[in-house]
């Protein structure tokens, strides 16, 4: 009998991951559907070996998509790498229902990760504050996922950040990162390369 009930639980996952609508592919290696953040002063977007480049800004470089988009109920993944640089270099700002949120990927001097901003509280001072050794050079791989309860992020398959957001107030950090709504990467004084950016609505 407890075989039988590990076999339907498995069973069950198996088939709601099936269930899950595909990928589906936000760059293809062109600019098409992105757009500048207009952060003042912003050098321009290059494209490189299938590789979105945000160069070394003054100090804020950002690009937007400009198709249409979910404000919950979706996961996003993608790759970058920091090529230069000791900031952070492919923050993702994304909608959250009616409102915005930044994963903010190596701010503050490198290392933090997180929320920014979880009830008017930055990623270096709220509960999602985490630490990464990002490398130069090196790709890695992102995911966060969004519904009405919680945010979740990952990266290389490691989750760093798993919060609850429901009755609480989910707002972006004051500034020019407003630029970057509703759906924009954005780095800081750092040259960074996206790559292999996908999103899918999720079925619950």
């Amino acid at each position: 009998m407890k075989i039988y009930r590990c076999a339907l639980v498995f069973l069950a996952s198996v088939c709601a991951t099936a269930q899950q609508p595909a990928w589906q592919s936000m760059f293809d290696g062109t600019l098409t559907q992105w757009q500048d953040a207009k952060y003042p002063n912003q050098p321009s977007i290059r494209l490189t070996d299938e590789t979105l480049v945000l160069e070394p800004g003054s100090p804020l470089t950002g690009i937007n998509w400009a198709g249409e988009f979910p404000k919950s109920n979706y996961e996003v993944r993608f790759e970058a790498s920091r090529l230069a640089g000791n900031d952070f270099f492919a923050s993702l700002t994304f909608p959250v229902k009616d409102s915005f949120c930044t994963f903010v990927t190596g701010g503050w001097g490198g290392d933090i990760v997180g929320l920014s901003s979880i009830d008017g509280w930055d990623a270096s001072d709220n509960e999602t504050r985490t630490y990464v050794n990002f490398e130069n050079s090196r790709w890695y791989a992102f995911r966060i996922e969004v519904t009405d309860e919680k945010i979740r992020a990952w990266i290389d398959h490691k989750l760093v950040v798993n919060t609850l957001i429901a009755g609480r107030s989910i707002g972006l950090r004051p500034g020019d990162i407003k630029l970057s709504v509703p759906f924009g990467f954005a780095s800081y004084r750092t040259r960074g390369a996206l790559r292999k950016i996908e999103y899918r609505v999720l079925t619950r």
